[in-house]
């Protein structure tokens, strides 16, 4: 797929997505989000990637929805029956964990968006706003769902019925976002992490652990969560990964890791 409102490289293990439409501080578009669920799915199927970041052209990360037009892009979605463009593979579901680099402006759809997402880290510039109800319409992209499980009911209600904009120290303190850091230092300080995932860490092992702190938001029963949890260690204590990151270990030398996402990531189905 060629894309038009996205860049999309891979390089040292990491995927780079650049939400790009930066005359227009990358607001978001039906086609852009098409293309971002695309990029997802070439790094979900790629075993060559092991980490993806996604960060803005220029001085924003996401205007929100592109209101030009008098949201003629509501309109579009509703036609064509998506609603908020589900991509191909949602994020929860990429095998791989997926680091927003807020570089500047997020508000709207630029701020729900990231919240699917694994990490989130913010420049000092940086701006977020849930603004929704002051557009007259209701917050998307389910973060009526993942923002209370990230910064618990009443924060999360406050930020969503007042659409109130937060600077970058105050959406660290709200747990919004992980870290903030100086602007320049954004995608040296992201691509570091996500080069220590791509080359310090078993992939199948990664991919493990993601699709079980996803499945955690939703399980209400301790006991159901000790089952799974202890069945999918014992699992991983019988793999060729986990054999050889304890013998790596004490041989005090890199890992060889051999197994894929594609080919040996078991479904959590398997353990019940």
């Amino acid at each position: 797929m060629e894309y038009q409102h996205i860049r999309f490289e891979v390089r040292d293990g990491v995927g780079e997505v650049t939400l790009n439409r930066p005359d227009r501080l990358n607001a978001y578009t039906t086609l852009m989000g098409r293309e971002l669920g695309d990029a997802f799915r070439v790094c979900d199927e790629r075993d060559d990637v092991r980490a993806v970041i996604v960060t803005g052209a220029g001085r924003g990360f996401c205007a929100g929805a592109d209101l030009e037009g008098g949201g003629r892009i509501f309109a579009q979605n509703a036609g064509d029956g998506e609603g908020a463009v589900p991509p191909a593979v949602p994020p929860w579901r990429v095998r791989k964990p997926i680091i927003a680099a807020i570089n500047g402006p997020a508000v709207g759809v630029g701020a729900t968006l990231p919240l699917q997402w694994d990490i989130r880290i913010a420049a000092e510039r940086a701006r977020i706003g849930f603004v929704f109800v002051r557009r007259g319409l209701t917050p998307e992209a389910i973060s009526t769902w993942t923002l209370p499980r990230l910064i618990g009911m009443s924060r999360a209600a406050e930020l969503l019925y007042t659409g109130r904009i937060l600077g970058a120290q105050e959406a660290l303190a709200y747990g919004i976002v992980g870290r903030v850091v100086p602007d320049d230092e954004l995608l040296p300080t992201v691509r570091s992490l996500a080069r220590e995932i791509a080359t310090e860490t078993a992939p199948v092992a990664v991919a493990l652990t993601k699709r079980l702190l996803w499945h955690m938001a939703g399980e209400a029963s301790p006991d159901r969560a000790h089952a799974l949890d202890t069945e999918v260690f014992r699992w991983t204590t019988q793999q060729a990964d986990g054999r050889e990151g304890i013998r790596s270990f004490l041989e005090k030398r890199p890992a060889r890791w051999t197994m894929r996402p594609s080919t040996d990531l078991p479904d959590l189905e398997t353990f019940r």
